[in-house]
């Protein structure tokens, strides 16, 4: 696949001069920029896809009238969370 460009953004000098600060050793402009709009690409697909999943939690709701208190959430996320660290420091164990 070939490369693109993206386009050329305008910004204040104080802004090119903040951004320049920044940079870690070696690291081009250039590679701040795309590893930026790759960090915002991956926010805004969790935030869709977070959108997605209440909208469908909430149309569940409201076709079923289920819906589960914090309480019962919140000690199952424990169970798992316990599960988890067992299972890892199981595997830690044996290694």
């Amino acid at each position: 696949m070939k490369s693109a460009v993206l386009p050329q953004v305008r910004i204040e000098p104080e802004l090119r001069t903040e951004l320049e600060s920044v940079l870690a050793e070696g690291e081009t402009l250039s590679s701040f920029v795309e590893s930026s709009v790759r960090r915002a690409i991956e926010h805004r697909q969790a935030l869709r896809d977070f959108d997605a999943r209440c909208d469908a939690s909430l149309k569940h709701f409201l076709a079923t009238g289920q819906s589960h208190g914090s309480d019962e959430l919140l000690a199952e996320l424990r169970q798992r969370t316990e599960a988890r660290r067992a299972q890892l420091q199981a595997a830690a164990g044996s290694a």
